[in-house]
């Protein structure tokens, strides 16, 4: 892949809608830990967050009854994260160890999309809790 200094270098950039793109990006950056990488005119903002990236862009969010998808981000400390997000006025659940090795939470934020925060704590094989892997 060719590098852009246009684009962020994750391999899948999520697009959200906002309806105040920059209140978005600033909350953004304040309760989840991402930076601005770039804007776009009034009407779009990328967002990184070590290897993540997304892109907050000006437009209709749909009613917190209709929410159709959940972004995950991977993190080193979920419970830091959760403090965090918390303390700056998220909705958010308490962090949860699964069977399948990961410590996550889920927040909500300011206009309904619904984030996963996830931390590795243990390699675990799938098929002991009910996975099974295909391929790398």
């Amino acid at each position: 892949m060719n590098d852009n200094r246009s684009m962020p270098s994750a391999a899948m950039i999520p697009e959200l809608n906002y309806p105040d793109v920059a209140a978005a990006a600033d909350w953004l950056c304040r309760t989840f830990g991402f930076s601005v990488r770039l804007r776009i005119g009034d009407h779009r903002i990328q967002l990184v967050r070590d290897s993540a990236a997304m892109i907050a862009r000006q437009g209709p969010v749909a009613p917190e009854s209709a929410t159709s998808h959940a972004l995950m981000v991977r993190i080193a400390d979920v419970d830091a994260h959760h403090a965090q997000a918390s303390a700056a006025g998220a909705e958010v659940s308490a962090p949860q160890t699964f069977p399948y090795g990961e410590r996550q939470y889920s927040a909500r934020d300011l206009a309904g999309h619904v984030w996963i925060f996830s931390q590795t704590v243990q390699d675990v094989d799938p098929a002991t809790w009910g996975g099974t892997l295909v391929g790398r």
